[in-house]
């Protein structure tokens, strides 16, 4: 692995952690803190709210600072709002600590890939843009139910406290191995916006927050899932995770591999099917202790299959425009991440049975099944849509 690659991707992990532990611990985040878990689920969906607004806008905003320098920064927020969410008396104040983590944590993650996909060849753009899919997901394998067993035994606050010191241990790693970054000529805000005017672009980017809200109509309510309908206890739903964890770094790269062979259109298309058929299916499976596995590790896999084919994608239909088009899709995940965490909550509410939130789910997935279909059927941007600095655009494979 390039090693520079290989800096990022560890940068992404830590990220990661902050973001997706919270899922594992909202029943004890909400017992300590004396709120509901719809209300706890909020933390999952301001976070993604603010990372979606903080991508594209903090880039544009610091388009002429130094990007190690501000990768750095970025850092030392992260593991400031870390500390706070750690000593946060109150929900207002963890409340606070998530947007914190989150404005720095989407600069961190959107350099992250932007840089990385510079540094290898064309050729291996999808599987690299897996490999650094992959730091996020194998937060889940190592946070999420490592999270579970620490917060039975000292508390969730304690995770907070982790993360900031691994935060800290990765800044190190990157002051010291990752040189300087020039700074690129970059689109004014209003200019990247425009390039969503095409149908082609846009609706693609619906594909992504489609299937994360799909995603996480379910999975930001995946421990209650498990203990109301399969009895686990914490040990039980940490294994639980870890599996989904395991599948999901295997996802990264299994979709990085399957758009370099199959490519991205054909990619789409099967993981966003595939993907809304294992969520109909797993309130089903939960009777047996057999297929439920099975079914977890597809759902898991699935969930970070995407991304690779996804990136690929926008690279083709918008040369140009690609650094700012892979920022809008991790806007358009998380804003998915918000809209799935926050239906979730209300569909809980609602009904008091949170197995139909995976149907609900599987339900919007298929719509970005339809919506990839409309993508692929539009014709090819054209060279006035993308265009940049007076390049030429590549067409669509």
């Amino acid at each position: 692995m390039n090693f520079k690659v290989l800096i990022l991707t560890i940068a992404t992990f830590t990220v990661g952690l902050i973001e997706l532990i919270i899922g594992g611990v909202l029943p004890e985040i909400a017992r300590d803190l004396n709120v509901s878990i719809g209300t706890a689920g909020q933390l999952i969906t301001i976070y993604a709210l603010v990372y979606a607004i903080s991508g594209p806008t903090l880039l544009a905003l610091t388009s002429r600072v130094e990007r190690k320098a501000l990768y750095l920064w970025s850092m030392l927020a992260f593991t400031a709002g870390a500390v706070l969410a750690f000593w946060s008396p109150n929900y207002e104040v963890l409340f606070i600590s998530r947007m914190i983590t989150a404005a720095s944590g989407s600069l961190i993650t959107t350099l992250s890939l932007t840089i990385a996909v510079k540094v290898v060849a064309p050729q291996f753009r999808a599987r690299v843009i897996g490999i650094i899919s992959m730091g996020i997901s194998s937060s889940i394998v190592l946070g999420v139910p490592v999270g579970v067993l620490i917060q039975e035994a000292l508390g969730w606050r304690v995770l907070f406290l982790a993360i900031a010191l691994l935060t800290l241990v990765a800044m190190v790693i990157i002051g010291v191995f990752l040189a300087p970054i020039p700074v690129e000529k970059s689109m004014p805000l209003r200019a990247q916006l425009a390039s969503l005017k095409n149908s082609k672009i846009l609706s693609a980017h619906l594909v992504t927050m489609l299937l994360l809200a799909g995603h996480y109509t379910m999975y930001a309510y995946l421990t209650p899932f498990l203990e109301s309908t399969m009895n686990l206890n914490a040990y039980w739903i940490s294994i639980v995770y870890f599996v989904f964890g395991l599948a999901a770094v295997s996802g990264g790269m299994i979709g990085g591999v399957m758009s370099d062979r199959l490519g991205s259109n054909k990619s789409m298309l099967i993981v966003t099917g595939v993907f809304a058929l294992a969520m109909f299916v797993l309130p089903f499976s939960a009777k047996s202790v057999f297929i439920f596995p099975v079914v977890l590790f597809i759902w898991g896999a699935l969930s970070w299959a995407l991304s690779p084919a996804q990136q690929s994608y926008l690279i083709e239909v918008a040369p140009e425009t690609s650094d700012i088009q892979q920022s809008f899709n991790f806007s358009a995940l998380q804003i998915g991440i918000a809209i799935g965490s926050a239906f979730g909550g209300i569909v809980i509410k609602n009904t008091g049975a949170v197995t139909i939130n995976a149907w609900v789910g599987a339900g919007i997935v298929v719509l970005s099944f339809l919506c990839a279909l409309y993508s692929l059927s539009r014709p090819a941007v054209p060279a006035s849509s993308s265009k940049v600095k007076g390049q030429t655009p590549v067409q669509s494979s």
